[in-house]
């Protein structure tokens, strides 16, 4: 079970994620006042599926009605999709530790976040 507070990190700002919701496999922090869920779940049946997922939202003025403000919201998330035998933990890790890697480089990011394939 992961310790509670999780804390985020966006630009420079910090947020501690409290305990807001936990099962068998799934567990959910929260900040009410930053808008942010950190979900951890996972799914076992033919395949294993875990997924780390941040929900975020904000209030954003709306471009097209002067005056008007509006909802967002928005979400990153990682899966590892596996069979359930066949990929020890430690060649998740690595494959995880992989993506994470790549997406360290700015450039990456930046390309993605504007469309690029």
């Amino acid at each position: 079970m992961f310790s509670e507070p999780q804390n985020v990190t966006i630009g420079s700002a910090t947020t501690p994620l409290q305990r807001t919701a936990f099962g068998d496999r799934k567990g959910i922090f929260e900040d009410n006042a930053s808008h942010l869920r950190l979900t951890l779940s996972h799914i076992l049946g033919k395949r294993v599926r875990r997924t780390v997922r941040l929900d975020f939202a904000k209030t954003s003025a709306d471009p097209f009605l002067t005056g008007v403000n509006r909802p967002l919201t928005g979400s990153v998330y990682v899966v590892i999709d596996t069979p359930p035998d066949g990929f020890t933990v430690t060649e998740q890790q690595n494959y995880l530790l992989a993506l994470s890697s790549w997406l360290d480089l700015e450039s990456n990011r930046l390309k993605i976040v504007n469309g690029e394939s």
